[in-house]
């Protein structure tokens, strides 16, 4: 089994790593960020592929994109905040519209900013790159799926944003697990109300079905790891089953996993109660992640709480 004990971004590089021994079209770049991003490694390894453009991410969003038209499949990688927002024209323009094949890697999503606060918090990102066309947006739970989901992602011609929690998370998944970028995980069947989950809130999420089986309450919780495109298949026939939903995410309840399972809820004409954890249209603050978890309400008694009151609006 893969050592789920090691931080997320630690898995990362060391996946590229043996990548890049395969394949010389691949080259990383990040802005001045080796350190932060345990990138350092590469950068002595493949000196000519491994790159440090500085503090400048537009400028780096722009060399990938370079790199792209040259045959090269470049992965670039910042903090949320400034690997989304800050480089949004170089996304849609010289990578997205350009029909770069270029893949993003954001760190550090929503309140895992911790200590770094408000600036590096972002609660937006995931709605700014659902708004580009052509974009696909991935989030793993763990470092097994992060693992499984690295070769489809280089396979797959166009850009990807990965949004990485850095440092070790709860193991999720198992060696035996079987990944699909473009299919939901059915983590539990139930009928009584369908949780879908992204990133951390996954397992979060696992503790609140915990807490609701012991009600008496059937859960069905589903890891929505691509939030763009989104499983409307996984989410239809769930929602028909159980007709109540709640959806849980690491960012903003504007434009993210809340906003996806909405429209595709009115595409499809399904009717059900509806609720939601996630970031109410606010910035983010200095703090450790207990607390945030809490003062978002993005922990597994919110989830229960939300839940419960979906179920009673049936």
């Amino acid at each position: 089994m893969y050592n789920t004990n090691v931080e997320m971004r630690v898995a990362l590089v060391s996946e590229i790593e043996k990548i890049m021994e395969k394949d010389e079209r691949i080259v990383f770049v990040d802005a001045d960020l080796g350190k932060a991003g345990g990138t350092l490694k590469l950068r002595e390894k493949f000196p000519e592929r491994a790159l440090d453009v500085g503090v400048a991410e537009q400028n780096m969003a722009s060399v990938a994109a370079g790199l792209s038209s040259y045959g090269f499949i470049p992965f670039i990688s910042s903090f949320t905040s400034f690997a989304t927002r800050r480089i949004a024209d170089q996304i849609a323009i010289s990578i997205s519209y350009a029909g770069s094949n270029v893949k993003i890697i954001g760190l550090d999503p929503g309140i895992s900013a911790e200590l770094n606060g408000g600036t590096h918090m972002s609660f937006e990102d995931v709605g700014i790159i659902r708004n580009i066309p052509g974009t696909v947006i991935f989030e793993p739970v763990d470092v097994i799926q992060l693992v499984k989901a690295l070769p489809q992602i280089v396979d797959y011609k166009g850009m990807i944003y990965i949004r990485l929690f850095r440092k070790t998370t709860p193991q999720v998944f198992n060696d035996n697990y079987k990944f699909n970028l473009f299919k939901a995980d059915v983590l539990k069947e139930g009928n009584d109300v369908s949780i879908f989950a992204t990133g951390i809130t996954v397992s979060e999420s696992i503790k609140a079905v915990e807490i609701l089986n012991k009600r008496g309450i059937d859960t069905e919780l589903i890891n929505v790891h691509t939030i763009k495109p989104i499983d409307k298949e996984t989410i239809v026939s769930s929602i028909k089953k159980t007709k109540a939903v709640v959806t849980c995410e690491n960012h903003s309840i504007i434009g993210g996993l809340r906003s996806a399972v909405a429209e595709v809820m009115t595409e499809e004409y399904l009717c059900a109660p509806f609720k939601y954890i996630g970031v109410h249209d606010c910035f983010g603050e200095v703090g450790k992640f207990d607390y945030l978890l809490k003062k978002y309400r993005l922990s597994a008694d919110d989830i229960v709480e939300k839940t419960l009151e979906a179920i009673s609006a049936k």
